[in-house]
C-alpha cells in the first residue's frame, strides 16, 4: 500500500475537528458523565433493581446450574458465580448482577467500533457493564472487563431511559462494547428492543464467544455485529485469551447464515499471531466460509495489560496482512490504528475508485449513493440506511 498520499490542510482540519469532538464525548473508559438523562447515583450493592434472571441456563441437582449463554457452560454451585463474575446462582436461580448497571457510557463515532459499512458518519451511543468470558492478556479495557461489578463505579440506567437518552443525543445506533456484551446479554437484549421501538439500531461489539441459541434470538433485535477474531490458532486462544477458536468460527458462520451485517477485527500482535501463513489460512477460511464481502480490519497492537514486552505492530506487517487478504479475494480489508493510511478507505472492488474517504474516525467524503458506487453502479454491501 502507498502511504504517501498528500492530505490537504482542509481535510486535516476537518478530521482533527471530528476527533476533538469525539474526545469531548468519550474520555477514559469507565467514566460516565453524571449529566446523562436517566442516570442516578449507584445504589447499595444489594439493590434488587440490578438483578435479572438469566434466560439461558438449566437447573442441575443440589441447586447447581449450568449457564447456557457462552461455550464455557459454567456449572455453578449455590451462591457462586461463573467465569465472567457478573452472574450468580442464588438457590438454583441464575441472576445477572449487572442489569441496568452500566459502568461506561459514551457517544462515539460508529467508526470507532470499528464498523466501516454500518451507517458511516453517525453516532453510536456506547455502553458497557463489568465482566468478560475471556481474559485476553492484551485487553485494552481490562479495568472493567476483568473486574467484578462491585469493584468498579456503576450507575442505574434502565433500558427505556437509555433508549430515550440515545434518541435525545441523535444517536442512530446503540453499541454494546468496551467489555464483553455477551456477559450482560439480558441488559443488551432489552436495550436493543427498547431502542428498536424508537427507531434506533443496535450493534454488538463482541469476541463472538456465544452459543447459537442465544445468538439467534439476540440478532432479531440487532442491526449489526463486530467480531474480534483474536487469531487463527487454538493455541493462541487458550494461552492468550482463556478460550477456544472453534466456537468463534461457528459464531461467524451462524451470523452469515442469519444474514445480519457483520465485520471482523484482528488485532495483530508481533510474534503471536502475525505469521504470513496464519494470516493466509485465516483469509482463505473467511473467503470460503463467509464470502468475499465481509470487511476485515487488521489493527495495530500497542503494549497493554499483561503484554508490555512486545513492540507496537510494524505498519509493514499490517500491510502484509492487507495484501494477503486482497490476494485471497477479500474485497474490503482495512488497517486500523494507523490514521491517514490509504487502507483506512473503502474502494469499489469493481472500478477501484475510492467511495469512502476516512481520516481516523472522520468521514471526509462519501461516494456511495443508493448503496452503490457512484462511479460504476456496483453495489457496496453494508448498512447504509437505518433498516428498522
Amino acid at each position: 500500500m502507498n502511504r504517501s498520499n498528500h492530505i490537504s490542510r482542509r481535510t486535516f482540519c476537518k478530521a482533527l475537528s471530528c476527533s476533538m469532538c469525539t474526545l469531548g464525548l468519550s474520555s477514559a473508559t469507565g467514566f460516565i458523565p453524571a449529566a446523562y438523562a436517566g442516570w442516578k447515583s449507584p445504589p447499595p450493592p444489594d439493590d434488587k433493581k440490578f438483578l435479572k434472571e438469566v434466560p439461558f441456563y438449566k437447573k442441575l441437582s443440589g441447586d447447581k446450574i449450568e449457564c447456557g449463554i457462552c461455550p464455557k457452560k459454567c456449572q455453578i454451585a449455590d451462591f457462586e458465580r461463573g467465569y465472567c463474575g457478573n452472574k450468580e446462582n442464588r438457590g438454583g436461580t441464575y441472576y445477572s448482577l449487572v442489569y441496568a448497571r452500566p459502568c461506561a457510557l459514551h457517544v462515539d463515532p460508529i467508526e470507532k467500533k470499528p464498523l466501516y459499512h454500518h451507517l458511516p458518519g453517525t453516532k453510536a451511543y456506547s455502553i458497557a457493564a463489568a465482566g468478560c468470558n475471556f481474559e485476553c492478556r492484551f485487553c485494552q479495557n481490562w479495568r472493567i472487563a476483568q473486574y467484578r461489578p462491585e469493584q468498579i463505579d456503576s450507575g442505574h440506567l434502565p433500558p427505556e431511559n437509555l433508549a430515550r437518552d440515545a434518541a435525545s443525543r441523535q444517536a442512530e445506533t446503540i453499541a454494546y462494547t468496551y467489555s464483553e456484551p455477551v456477559v450482560f446479554y439480558e441488559y443488551m437484549y432489552d436495550c436493543a428492543k427498547a431502542g428498536r421501538a424508537k427507531g434506533i439500531g443496535s450493534v454488538m461489539i463482541s469476541n463472538g464467544y456465544i452459543l447459537e441459541e442465544p445468538l439467534r434470538k439476540l440478532c432479531k433485535q440487532l442491526t449489526g455485529v463486530k467480531i474480534d477474531l483474536k487469531a487463527f490458532t487454538d493455541t493462541f486462544y487458550r494461552e492468550q485469551c482463556s478460550g477456544e477458536l472453534e466456537p468463534v468460527l461457528h459464531t461467524l458462520k451462524v451470523l452469515k447464515n442469519i444474514g445480519i451485517w457483520f465485520e471482523i477485527v484482528v488485532l495483530i500482535i508481533p510474534t503471536l499471531n502475525d505469521s504470513p501463513g496464519e494470516i493466509k489460512r485465516m483469509c482463505d477460511w473467511i473467503h470460503a466460509n463467509l464470502g468475499p464481502d465481509v470487511p476485515i480490519h487488521f489493527s495495530r497492537f500497542h503494549p497493554m495489560y499483561k503484554i508490555k514486552n512486545l513492540p507496537r505492530t510494524p505498519v509493514s506487517t499490517l500491510e502484509m496482512c492487507w495484501k494477503t487478504a486482497k490476494s485471497a479475494g477479500l474485497h474490503y480489508p482495512y488497517l486500523g490504528n494507523v490514521t491517514g493510511h490509504e487502507a483506512e478507505n473503502t474502494f469499489c472492488p469493481k472500478c477501484s475508485n475510492k467511495v469512502l474517504h476516512r481520516m481516523g474516525y472522520a468521514i471526509i467524503e462519501n461516494k456511495i449513493k443508493d448503496q452503490k458506487c457512484i462511479y460504476c453502479g456496483n453495489p457496496i454491501p453494508g448498512v447504509w440506511k437505518q433498516p428498522l
